[in-house]
């Protein structure tokens, strides 16, 4: 059994009954707009994000789920949603898992309102269901996506990002949506509990770990769907990166900025940086921060009591980092 199917099957029956309601919460009057909310669904990625909702509410409430956590799965994905078809269009992107996006098919425009309209029902399910505490949830962990891509353009004109301002990028870009799934998940079921808080915090070191990982993939040999080397071509600052920049001499670390900035499109000349990084130790240090995020993260889960709702998260926290794409 793939490890997915694994992680799903304590709350498969919730999956399901998930998928039909999210369909229902995306409806809408207008024709156009059934036909592309239909074609987003149809093309679902492992759906992680619900699975941490579940996972997590069944976890703190000894196997309960309510009305509020498929609302709260819902509207994550609503949101979640709406802001990958938004950054398809920022990006310009053609593509999304594999299949055209958004803005491929239907053009910008469609696209960002497409986007809008997905943010509006998400907000709505929440107010309309006086679901005022989740719904916080979700807006802060969307300001925090804004501020952290944000910060990352605004640092990589300089090349000049520190450890700390990484962790700062990583922890509001990546770390904070699957924080908000599983704040949320245990805010669902008990509202106002130490839960929401131990939960919040455990969803944020999957996150960064998940990231680190990321990161990594960008030196791998393996071709997972990004190309290898794609991270120093865009001028991305990741964890082995600045790790070995921290450390090279002063005619090393001239010639890895020089590198990045006026050479990141010359495919010899990332091969070595990406050599150099490989060196020094880079992937190295970058794989023990990953490792102690890891750790913390499952370090959270043993104050829970076992049950199977436990050990499937403790699986998504080890499938994070053993992950092959």
């Amino acid at each position: 059994m793939k490890i997915v199917e694994q992680i799903k099957q304590p709350i498969a029956y919730e999956m399901e009954l998930f998928e039909q309601k999210f369909q229902l919460s995306m409806s809408s009057k207008v024709a156009l707009l059934n036909r592309i909310t239909h074609y987003i669904v149809n093309r679902k990625g492992k759906q992680m994000r619900p699975m941490f909702v579940f996972l997590v509410a069944k976890m703190v409430s000894e196997g309960e789920v309510s009305e509020r956590t498929y609302r709260g799965a819902s509207v994550i994905e609503l949101i979640h949603t709406a802001t990958l078809v938004h950054d398809d269009v920022v990006d310009d992107s053609n593509r999304r898992r594999g299949f055209f996006s958004v803005n491929a098919l239907w053009k910008n425009k469609i696209a960002v309102l497409i986007g809008d309209y997905l943010l509006s029902k998400g907000l709505l399910l929440s107010i309309d269901n006086n679901d005022f505490d989740l719904l916080k949830i979700i807006s802060i962990a969307v300001r925090e996506m804004s501020e952290g891509e944000l910060l990352q353009i605004e640092k990589a004109r300089k090349l000049d990002i520190t450890e700390a301002v990484y962790y700062e990028i990583i922890r509001q870009k990546t770390a904070t949506l699957i924080a908000a799934c599983c704040s949320l998940g245990a805010a669902s079921v008990k509202p106002e509990s130490q839960h929401v808080d131990t939960m919040r915090k455990f969803g944020e070191l999957i996150g960064m770990a998940f990231q680190i990982k990321d990161d990594l993939f960008d030196y791998g040999e393996t071709q997972i769907g990004k190309p290898t080397g794609i991270d120093i071509k865009e001028q991305k600052m990741t964890l082995p990166l600045i790790y070995t920049l921290n450390n090279a001499s002063k005619k090393d670390k001239r010639w890895l900025i020089n590198s990045i900035k006026n050479h990141n499109k010359d495919t010899k000349r990332v091969k070595e940086v990406i050599a150099f990084v490989k060196a020094s130790s880079g992937l190295d240090y970058a794989v023990t921060k990953m490792k102690a995020f890891q750790k913390e993260a499952l370090r959270l889960l043993q104050t829970y009591p076992n049950s199977d709702y436990k050990n499937a998260l403790e699986l998504m926290v080890n499938y994070v980092i053993d992950r092959k794409k």
